[in-house]
């Protein structure tokens, strides 16, 4: 048996020297706007999402301030981190439905219990991630199915490009056509800053921001000593370390993979965990990989070559983890920016992201057809059970059904068959 050692664990990669000498080789307008969009996206309505799970959890608004505090400035480190070494387009940020699932059960736990269930998901993570088992796991999960799967969580994004067009027609329409019209008609300016500036012109003409009503001054970090209990590691770290694992790392994972990167399979997870242990001790539930953020700078909109698409990570990720340091101001720069203008720049910049999916899953493969499918449409519904996210439950839902009706694409049952093909052939005389 081979010696296990951590360094064989953790991917190498281009290094952060080259990282930072090739920032201002890459740096144009393509990689700012998609950088600006991830950041904006991370920054709006997510950080309501958190401010609402404290209050349902009776913390104190010192309490939600350090825990916006955590998530966002470890999500910032932890993509420059990524971004800079690995010369990837990976984003840092924090699970939705993992802050989701923590307000609904926080009111049954003191703060430090609740730090003490972070740690434990993050030391779990970070374990799941230094055994590599994730990887080979991955390794072996079909292409096609795990693209079924990007192509249903990641179509609502532009789904409600359609929706918010609907609603609120001159800002969300306005900035769409900004996109449509730089992408053909002016093809050196990046459509999605097209939809920045020609959508934040609309909703200004139409009174619908709020700048002047943002005040800005520092967060102040709350120290908080975990304290670990049974009953809060089954309900809240057990389900957040599946969401972490199976929801986020997975989803970004699968988007990387769509737009031909070789992810650091272990590294995401492992850097998860440490991001997730750190946290707890100001009261943030986890800072791990993000799937929808890592969509937005990996695509297309960050220009070419692809291999310069990291700087549009380091952007959102300076930006991202800026926006920690002023949470104290978080309600009010939320409510400055109008809520359809952020869904049309999200849903842009996801189109090239779902067309490489649908591509990968149905034009360039022939098998896992059943799998694929049913990824795709658990994906499209929005299946959560047991307070899980959707990207887990559609990859096992699509994994079993393949299991079940075309057992014959997989490997191991093509293998199987040739034994007993060979071992049930007469002997010649």
């Amino acid at each position: 048996m081979a010696d296990w050692s951590l360094a064989d664990t953790i991917e190498s990669g281009p290094g952060f020297r080259s990282g930072i000498e090739d920032l201002g080789k890459y740096l144009d307008l393509n990689k700012a706007g998609s950088g600006l969009t991830a950041a904006i996206f991370g920054c709006t309505g997510p950080a309501l999402i958190i401010l609402q799970a404290a209050k349902k959890g009776g913390l104190t608004n010192s309490q939600a301030i350090s825990w916006l505090f955590g998530i966002y400035v470890l999500g910032g480190v932890l993509t420059l981190t990524m971004a800079l070494y690995y010369k990837q387009p990976i984003m840092g940020a924090w699970t939705i439905p993992g802050a989701v699932m923590v307000g609904l059960v926080l009111s049954n736990f003191n703060l430090a219990q609740a730090a003490g269930a972070y740690f434990v998901s993050g030391l779990l993570v970070l374990l799941v991630g230094i055994s590599g088992t994730f990887r080979q796991i991955v390794d072996y999960l079909p292409k096609p199915i795990v693209m079924g799967m990007i192509a249903g969580v990641l179509i609502g994004f532009t789904i409600d490009i359609i929706n918010s067009v609907t609603e609120a027609p001159f800002i969300a329409g306005l900035g769409f056509v900004g996109y449509l019209v730089c992408y053909r008609y002016l093809p050196k300016i990046p459509g999605i800053i097209g939809a920045i500036v020609i959508g934040t012109i609309a909703a200004v003409w139409k009174g619908a921001t709020a700048f002047s009503e943002v005040s800005i001054h520092l967060a102040q970090p709350v120290i908080v000593v975990p304290i670990f209990s049974i009953e809060s590691i089954i309900t809240i770290a057990l389900p957040l370390t599946i969401m972490v694992i199976g929801a986020e790392n997975m989803q970004a994972i699968g988007v990387l993979q769509a737009e031909e990167y070789d992810p650091p399979i272990n590294s995401m997870l492992i850097f998860s965990g440490i991001g997730g242990i750190v946290a707890s001790f100001v009261g943030g539930h986890n800072a791990n990989i993000a799937g929808p953020m890592t969509a937005v700078t990996s695509s297309e909109e960050s220009g070419y070559p692809k291999e310069g698409r990291y700087v549009a990570s380091v952007i959102g990720g300076l930006l991202f983890g800026g926006f920690g340091f002023i949470a104290a101001a978080a309600t009010s720069i939320v409510d400055a920016i109008p809520g359809s203008l952020i869904s049309v720049l999200a849903g842009v910049a996801m189109i090239s992201v779902l067309i490489s999916a649908f591509e990968e899953s149905w034009v360039e493969s022939d098998q896992y057809r059943y799998g694929t499918f049913f990824a795709l449409i658990i994906g499209l519904a929005g299946v959560s059970l047991f307070d899980i996210g959707t990207p887990f439950w559609s990859l096992i839902g699509g994994v079993a059904i393949s299991l079940i009706v075309e057992p014959y694409d997989w490997e191991f049952f093509e293998s199987s068959t040739e034994t007993i093909a060979e071992t049930t052939e007469p002997a010649n005389d």
